[in-house]
């Protein structure tokens, strides 16, 4: 008598699960989001999703990853495209207006947000990192504008990073309490009055 096969299902289709549960834990957090809710939303049982993605953690780390690849990375790219630093916070911060507030996605920003009333320590650790990741490749790009002469030599480099990434961090939460892109363009072009103080 033959038995059913078990495991995913011959239709599953990883990068799509991953995008599923990317964003649901981009919408509720780490915490919020149990093994049910993921397992209902990508349509799968909880030995198929250990199978393809391993425990919450990994599975986490992975769409923390993938988030930066798909959705997170706009940051980077305006700071290696733009010739100054001022250039690249200015497209920075309008671009999180919109990328924050676009239909169909969750608001705001996932490294942000998701790892609010978590108390696993690897996840906190994991988006704290990814954070001061940002803060300091502005902060590189302050120095190097201030080495070629484009800003002033007393310019606060770290003090200027860390308010830029501040205000990413307050437009990612407006966002996700309903704040629009244009109220976010009005935050961000107060927010660049900074370099002229």
């Amino acid at each position: 008598m033959a038995t059913a096969a078990r495991g995913r299902p011959r239709s599953f289709d990883r990068e799509s699960a991953l995008d599923k549960a990317l964003r649901l834990f981009w919408d509720r957090g780490f915490e919020a989001t149990s093994i049910s809710d993921l397992t209902k939303e990508l349509g799968i049982g909880a030995p198929s999703l250990y199978a393809a993605f391993g425990d919450k953690v990994q599975l986490f780390n992975e769409a923390v990853e993938t988030y930066g690849l798909r959705y997170g990375g706009f940051a980077a790219t305006a700071l290696a495209e733009e010739p100054t630093a001022r250039a690249a916070i200015t497209r920075t911060l309008h671009e999180a207006a919109r990328e924050y507030t676009l239909p169909g996605r969750p608001p705001g920003c996932m490294v942000i947000s998701a790892g609010v009333n978590t108390s696993n320590s690897a996840v906190v650790q994991l988006l704290a990192t990814l954070r001061r990741a940002n803060v300091d490749a502005f902060e590189a790009a302050i120095r190097a504008d201030v080495t070629a002469g484009i800003l002033p030599a007393d310019t606060d480099a770290p003090g200027l990073a860390r308010y830029f990434g501040a205000v990413l961090q307050g437009m990612s939460q407006s966002s996700q309490d309903g704040a629009t892109r244009a109220e976010l363009e009005k935050v961000a072009d107060l927010a660049l009055r900074a370099w002229t103080a």
